[in-house]
């Protein structure tokens, strides 16, 4: 293995295990540290770069389940892999329904840890540039526009109905959280809701996150594995990017949906489930299944309950009811609970288009919690902001500029400059230095390590 500068924190009370864990993932090239408790583990991640967690589930004082919980509270796109013993299988896969990326036993097999590592840190990377996502209570939400009014009441009668939801709109738009409305008003609310994103994971690291597998399916395979489906058992399954997936993944997928079957990688055994699929993307699958990249009756099968997530260009009357909810959610966890937007900001937001939709809002108005002083968020603040915003180099600007050794030369400077000015500004925090900047937490960590800023 050769990931490049992969961060991998061990927490395990047992000095003895946490040492060979760490000395094995050093050994194949990854960068890695032991915490000996939950709370250790906490501080670790908030003071230095993690790209993936590996927990024991059996620690005093706070536990692997608590851990997990409290990572994904403050870290909630961090991969953490649960470590127990045989005897505590049910406790790992109850982990994994509560969203670790994975398990593994004790006594741990070499290849199988750096398997289950690789996975994850393939996962964080493909996923890097991604910003992070909208956390909004699920169900109907406050609006004044008849496209959302009419979405509202797709989502309510789809989740009356056990049929197979396909949702469709711009990258932005609040895919996952119609999803989970869906699941959170539906006769499974009770049961898992489980999302596994397509474009996360190469071809074959997909299909194990997907179906599963059994012991010794391939080199790193060292115990059963349940796959995502399974884990979703009497819930939902989101298959986020649906349009992601290859054909060879496409054909088990439309198994899954006709026959409600399938079987784990090298297993045998033909496995009944019952799950509500809802699928998610931002591209074109006529277009797809025109070329040929998409397979026509997996599209039939997936579009039987279609649903169409509008841009925030088209719905403007609700960008005061969003901002204000943002506003309140944002502000209670940046410690300003009281924080309020004048009449004026409020105004000034209604402006942009917002290309970005739902999401670019919700980081602008972090952005203005966290930079903003005083009670009130004035439109000196939103004005301040917006300037920054467009001055800040775009996707499109540094990828041109690779051609021209001078622009490139003066991106990067303006880019450690703004890293430098952010992590000064947030008083050295780097998760507030990353909302600061508007992007994810790993991002930010990747950005430092490429300019060598500690």
């Amino acid at each position: 293995m050769t990931e490049q500068a992969g961060r991998v924190l061990v927490v395990d009370d047992d000095v003895a295990v946490g040492g060979i864990l760490v000395a094995l993932l050093e050994r194949a090239g990854l960068r890695a540290s032991h915490a000996h408790s939950g709370h250790e583990a906490l501080e670790m991640v908030d003071r230095q770069g993690v790209e993936v967690v590996i927990a024991d589930v059996r620690m005093p004082g706070m536990n692997g389940l608590d851990l997990l919980g409290r990572m994904h509270e403050r870290w909630p796109d961090l991969p953490v892999v649960m470590l127990t013993a045989h005897g505590s299988v049910p406790m790992a896969v109850e982990a994994m329904r509560a969203g670790a990326a994975d398990f593994m036993l004790k006594p741990f097999d070499r290849d199988e840890i750096l398997f289950v590592v690789r996975k994850a840190l393939e996962t964080a990377r493909v996923r890097v540039e991604a910003p992070p996502a909208i956390h909004l209570r699920s169900g109907p939400v406050v609006t004044q526009s008849p496209a959302m009014r009419d979405v509202q009441e797709l989502l309510t009668r789809a989740a009356r109905s056990t049929a197979t939801v396909l949702i469709r709109g711009e990258t932005g738009t609040g895919k996952e959280v119609a999803a989970r409305a869906i699941h959170e008003m539906s006769a499974r609310r009770a049961k898992p809701f489980v999302a596994v994103h397509c474009a996360a994971l190469p071809d074959a690291l997909l299909e194990s996150e997907l179906f599963g597998y059994e012991k010794g399916a391939f080199t790193g395979a060292g115990a059963r594995k349940p796959g995502r489906i399974e884990l979703a058992q009497g819930g939902t399954l989101l298959l986020d990017e649906i349009g992601d997936v290859t054909p060879h993944v496409q054909v088990k997928l439309l198994r899954v949906l006709q026959e409600r079957s399938f079987e784990r990688l090298g297993g045998v055994e033909t496995l009944k489930v019952d799950v509500r699929i809802v699928a998610a993307t931002h591209r074109d699958l006529e277009a797809m299944v025109s070329a040929a990249t998409f397979r026509e009756d997996l599209f039939y099968r997936l579009n039987v309950v279609p649903i169409v997530m509008p841009p925030l260009r088209a719905r403007p009357e609700d960008i005061d009811a969003l901002a204000l909810q943002f506003l309140a959610t944002l502000g209670a966890a940046n410690g300003r609970p009281d924080v309020r937007l004048d009449a004026a900001a409020l105004a000034r937001l209604r402006q942009p288009r917002w290309p970005g939709n739902v999401r670019q809002l919700q980081n602008f108005i972090e952005r203005l919690v966290v930079f903003s002083d005083g009670g009130t968020i004035r439109l000196a603040d939103v004005e301040r902001e917006m300037a920054r915003g467009a001055a800040a180099p775009s996707p499109a600007v540094a990828s041109s500029a690779t051609a021209d050794d001078t622009l490139d030369a003066q991106r990067r400077a303006s880019e450690a400059a703004a890293l430098r000015a952010a992590l000064e500004r947030a008083g050295g925090n780097r998760l507030a230095a990353a909302r600061i900047l508007g992007i994810s937490r790993r991002t930010l960590y990747y950005k430092l390590s490429a300019h060598g800023i500690g």
